[in-house]
This record gives C-alpha cells, sequence and structure tokens, in this order.
C-alpha cells in the first residue's frame, strides 16, 4: 500500500532523513520508532506532503505522491496528531465533519458516519455541540481519531497521538485502538518515542537513528535477531516487559500443556500477546483461562504457571548472544 523509496530531507546542513526505503503491507501498523531528532516525524510528515522530500519517491496505493496535489493526497490520508489538533473554536461536530464538507457530503451521510464513530469509539452524542477544552485529554484524542476516520482513508498517518495523555488513559486507549474493527483494515504508519508503545501496537517496528533505519522487523525479531549493538542497547532497560508484548500465544502453543478441559469461561485468542493474558489473570474468577487457537479450533485450558513454563520453554529456544 506504501511504498517509499530512497527518501531524503536536508533543512540546511543537516540531513534529517537520510536515503531511507520501507514498504508497508495493506492492512499492516507500521510503527517508526526512535528518541528525539531521528527523522521519524519528519518521514511522516513527507508521505502527506506537509514536508516535501529533497529527494525519492513515495507511492501510495501505486500511485506517486508528488503527481496529485497536496490536497487531493490528503483527503485520502486520516492524519492523527500528539495533541489531537482539534479546532478550539469548532464544536465536536463540526471538528469531526471537515473532511466530509470538503467532499461535499449531505447532511444526512455526514451525521450517520458521525454517529457511527462516536459509538465505536464510546463516545456519547451528548459531546457533539461541546467544545474540545470541555473534554478530557482522553476524549479529545478519540475526536481525533474520528476525525480522521470519517471519510473512511485506507491510510492512516499517526504522529505521536498518544503523547499527550497520562499513562491510565493511555493504556485504555491502546485497548481501544486494537479492538477497533475500523482500524484494523487501515494501513497504518505511527510515530513514537515509546517503545512499549511500539511493540503493543506495531505488526512491525522501523526503528530509525540519525536520519536512517537501523533494523525493520516485529517485535520479535528485534528482541530476538537485533542487527547491531544500538538496537540491542534500545531495548536493553525495558527488555522483560518487551518481551511480554511482543510474543503471542501461538508462539507458545506447543509448550502449552495439551488438554480439552473446558471452564465455563469464554476463550481468549491465541493470537493475543502474553502480556495482555497475564493481565487477564488479574480479573478472572478461578485459576484457569480457556485459549482457543484461531486456525486449529483447538483449545487449551492454562493456569497462570503453565503459561510462565512455556514462555520458559520458549525464551530457552531463542538464540542467545
Amino acid at each position: 500500500m506504501i511504498k517509499v523509496e530512497r527518501l531524503v530531507k536536508k533543512f540546511g546542513t543537516t540531513t534529517a532523513v537520510n536515503d531511507i526505503s520501507f514498504e508497508v503491507n495493506e492492512g499492516e501498523n507500521m510503527v517508526l520508532l526512535g528518541t528525539s531528532g531521528c527523522g521519524k516525524t519528519t518521514t511522516l510528515k513527507m508521505l502527506n506532503r506537509l514536508i516535501e522530500p529533497d529527494g525519492g519517491s513515495v507511492f501510495i496505493n501505486g500511485k506517486n505522491i508528488l503527481e496529485q496535489s497536496p490536497e487531493t493526497l490528503r483527503r485520502g490520508i486520516g492524519y492523527v496528531l500528539q495533541n489531537n489538533g482539534l479546532f478550539p473554536h469548532y464544536t465536536v461536530a463540526e471538528n469531526i465533519a471537515i473532511v466530509p464538507n470538503l467532499l461535499k457530503w449531505d447532511k444526512a451521510k455526514t451525521q450517520k458516519r458521525v454517529d457511527e464513530l462516536l459509538e465505536k469509539l464510546h463516545l456519547s452524542k451528548d459531546y457533539l455541540n461541546a467544545y474540545p477544552n470541555e473534554l478530557s485529554g482522553g476524549q479529545q484524542q478519540r475526536i481525533g481519531l474520528a476525525r480522521a476516520l470519517v471519510a473512511d482513508p485506507p491510510v492512516l498517518l499517526m504522529d505521536e497521538p498518544f503523547g499527550a495523555l497520562d499513562n491510565v488513559t493511555r493504556s485504555s486507549i491502546h485497548k481501544e485502538f486494537k479492538a477497533l474493527d475500523e482500524l484494523k483494515r487501515k494501513t497504518i504508519i505511527m510515530v513514537t518515542h515509546d517503545v512499549q508503545e511500539a511493540f503493543e501496537l506495531a505488526d512491525r517496528v522501523a526503528l530509525m537513528d540519525k536520519g536512517k533505519i537501523v533494523q525493520i522487523g516485529s517485535p520479535a525479531e528485534l528482541l530476538f535477531n537485533p542487527t547491531n549493538d544500538f538496537v540491542r542497547g534500545f531495548l536493553q532497560e525495558q527488555r522483560l516487559q518487551l518481551e511480554f508484548k511482543a510474543i503471542k500465544l501461538t508462539d507458545l502453543w506447543e509448550h502449552l500443556p495439551e488438554t480439552n478441559h473446558k471452564t465455563n469461561t469464554s476463550s481468549l485468542p491465541a493470537g493475543m500477546a502474553v502480556w495482555s493474558a497475564l493481565e487477564t489473570f488479574k480479573f478472572q474468577k478461578g485459576e484457569n483461562l480457556n485459549v482457543l487457537h484461531q486456525q486449529n479450533k483447538e483449545i487449551k485450558t492454562i493456569t497462570f504457571e503453565q503459561l510462565m513454563s512455556a514462555y520458559s520453554h520458549y525464551k530457552n529456544l531463542q538464540p542467545h548472544e
């Protein structure tokens, strides 16, 4: 869906983005990760021409972005900013309807789509006539997401979208983000400097440093097959928690007990990260959780101890440096 070839951007004598190339598949969530000044936000802004590149090419859905007007390009791309970018003197309804108005949708179509998104994002219609400063940070961020999604663009660019939120709100919005069906059919590029956030939300991570991509891969690939000392060092401090987020129950499947014993509780999907499964134990009555493998429809019932034992087995089989 997105193909970037040899992209370059210079500001004076500083090369902010230095000859980078990558591809993002349709329906994939790619996270550009790195410290401040590594070039990730500049890269993102070149994709919708908020910043014009000095060299290289960008293709979105097979079309060269430089062959379209910036306005036409941006109408087909959702864009979510760190501080939500809402217009303070517009109501919530007016903020969400900006792109539909540009596209000349009729009022009924706009209203139907706005109502649909509010419901999906767990926001009351009572907020429609409110102004952004009357909302909490989490509510403002949901409105910013609704505005980006309203015209149903195939591509979504997100620049530190949860950066301004407190940790509790952030954790809750991460869960909603992963569950939202609207986002599962989007191609997403997200910028963050938060390693935990990247590992929780990304299909693949592009780790950047000094204007270059150091390594692209799944969270597990970056952890267990780091390209160099920079990647290793970048992830080291939070490694245990990152492993819990990178390793999924499907990875542990052969190490989980062979059992078809079933409790009355509903089943967790085996595609879930170990981290999410561990969180579930805290709220579960009784000792067992059912895990459903979506492909072979097999169900395994596990205890906390069995999950941790399977995790240890899996870890011991990974390459050691």
